[in-house]
């Protein structure tokens, strides 16, 4: 537990663990514009649609004229698996799409990184913590981790 104070400096929240926010990391060995293809790809193979998706990198370089290194995110949904979190949670638009960022470590070789929104739904307060809710968010993770899996066939 956190220690209680009145100054927020003070404050010490637990740090969840990578398991209790469903994160998934990979690594592919290949250019920045091909990496974003085949995540797009092997997310789509494993039932899930893009929303969204768009490169921060050129949105900071246009409103402010930041030079990153390559950074995108593709916004990935399930329509069947947000229907049902929906269902048991309104707040959880807040949280979707379920992103998917893929960022450049260095050239010809990119960094895939995913958070489950449906694990990250209850602690903070988004969704119940529930029986209903625990078969939602081992759906969705048999998903991801088939995504993840498909990754392994750059």
């Amino acid at each position: 537990m956190g220690l209680e104070s009145n100054d927020e400096s003070d404050v010490e929240l637990p740090t969840p663990s990578d398991d209790e926010i469903g994160k998934k990391q990979a690594t592919l060995e290949m250019e920045h514009e091909a990496a974003i293809e085949h995540v797009r790809e092997a997310f789509a193979d494993a039932g899930f649609g893009t929303a969204v998706e768009f490169s921060v990198s050129d949105l900071l370089a246009e409103k402010i004229g930041a030079d990153r290194d390559p950074y995108y995110i593709l916004g990935a949904c399930n329509p069947e698996m947000a229907d049902r979190g929906l269902d048991m949670s309104p707040e959880l638009g807040g949280l979707m799409p379920c992103n998917v960022v893929v960022w450049e470590e260095e050239p010809g070789r990119q960094h895939v990184y995913h958070v489950s929104i449906m694990k990250i739904a209850p602690l903070l307060g988004m969704a119940p913590n529930d029986e209903d809710w625990d078969e939602l968010v081992a759906d969705t993770g048999e998903l991801v981790e088939a995504a993840f899996e498909n990754l392994d066939t750059a």
